[in-house]
Order: structure tokens, then C-alpha cells, then sequence
């Protein structure tokens, strides 16, 4: 199961985390605009809250190895998923404050790298 599902996650967050590494005023400019639509705000909630869901109910293993990438992910799906439902409000909020920091969307972009890296490799070269 966690060859599936890193097979799937890797490769598209790995995609996502480039341009946070290497443009991210053009990142902060795509989720300036996604704060100011809370439908899309809403939905986009209801997505990861289901993504996350699939993941932890169907792999949800705290080993000390790769895999763990997989349970984390789920869980933050899960979670920020579900804050997207209920506080929307503080979602822009925090999320309009982290607009104006470019290094904290490179920081957080090669972060997302190295574990999306690490998934992928691990999916299609292990």
C-alpha cells in the first residue's frame, strides 16, 4: 500500500514544491488569490479532508522509516483539511501573513522537496 500511494503523492508534490523553491512570489501570488475565494477555500477542505482520510484509514503504520512521510502526510491532510472546513476565517488569516515572507515559502518548498523526493524515489527506484 505505501508503494501506491507515494507513487501517487511523490510525483505531485514534488511538481507543487519547485516553484516554492525557485518562484515563490509567483506561489504567493496563485494563494493570495485562493484566500479571497471561500468557496474555493471550502472545497479545497473537503478535498484534502478526504485525501487525508483515504491515507490514514488505509495506512496509518508510525514506523521509524520512510513510510512514516506517508502517515504524516495523511494526518496533515486530515487536519488542515478539516480547519479549512471549520475556521476558514483563520485560514486567511495565517495564511495572509505568510504571504509577505518569500524565504518561508523557499524554506517550506525544500522541505516539501526533500520528503516528495524521498517518497518518489522510493516508489518507482526502490
Amino acid at each position: 500500500m505505501e508503494y501506491w500511494i507515494a507513487k501517487f503523492v511523490g510525483p505531485v508534490v514534488l511538481a507543487l514544491s519547485i516553484p516554492m523553491v525557485f518562484a515563490p512570489r509567483s506561489v504567493q501570488a496563485v494563494t493570495a488569490r485562493f484566500l479571497e475565494d471561500s468557496p474555493l477555500v471550502l472545497i479545497s477542505g473537503v478535498l484534502a479532508m478526504i485525501g487525508g482520510l483515504a491515507i490514514v484509514n488505509n495506512f496509518n503504520q508510525w514506523t521509524v522509516d520512510w513510510t512514516v512521510i506517508i502517515t504524516l502526510l495523511g494526518w496533515a491532510l486530515l487536519l488542515g483539511g478539516a480547519v479549512r472546513i471549520i475556521l476558514p476565517h483563520f485560514v486567511r488569516e495565517v495564511g495572509g501573513r505568510m504571504l509577505n515572507r518569500p524565504v518561508a515559502t523557499r524554506i517550506a518548498g525544500a522541505i516539501w522537496f526533500l520528503l516528495s523526493l524521498v517518497l518518489t524515489v522510493q516508489a518507482y527506484l526502490a
